[in-house]
């Protein structure tokens, strides 16, 4: 599969989608929270697609994972961010957090692909 951009790429569509969804979903926070957990949400989730896109145009396959690597924890950070908005009932952060377990899911395949020089960019 041989991808032009990296907005050709299925993993960075849902990613872009879902830091939408973040922006939707927090819009109701405590305002007390805008300098809190609303813009480190944001961040780390802007951080996912962000960081896909930037190791997209690496030319070395370590700097391609490096990048998809940092994408994958900045998931990981946004998980946590979305359970504590839930566990501080911000709001029901389920399908988001469902969401995020997909795109993970994608982001490990890619790289094995990457890796495994099954997918050129």
């Amino acid at each position: 599969m041989y991808s032009q951009n990296f907005e050709d790429v299925e993993l960075w569509k849902k990613a872009h989608l879902w830091v939408l969804a973040i922006y939707k979903f927090t819009e109701n926070f405590p305002k007390q929270e805008i300098f809190g957990l609303i813009s480190q949400l944001r961040r780390s989730a802007v951080s996912v697609p962000a960081n896909f896109a930037e190791g997209f145009r690496k030319l070395s396959l370590a700097d391609k994972v490096r990048f998809y690597n940092i994408s994958q924890g900045s998931l990981e950070e946004s998980r946590y961010y979305l359970i504590l908005a839930k566990d501080l009932q911000f709001g029901d952060s389920t399908k988001l957090l469902a969401d995020a377990n997909e795109i993970s899911k994608m982001l490990g395949s890619y790289i094995r692909a990457i890796q495994n020089k099954n997918i050129k960019n």
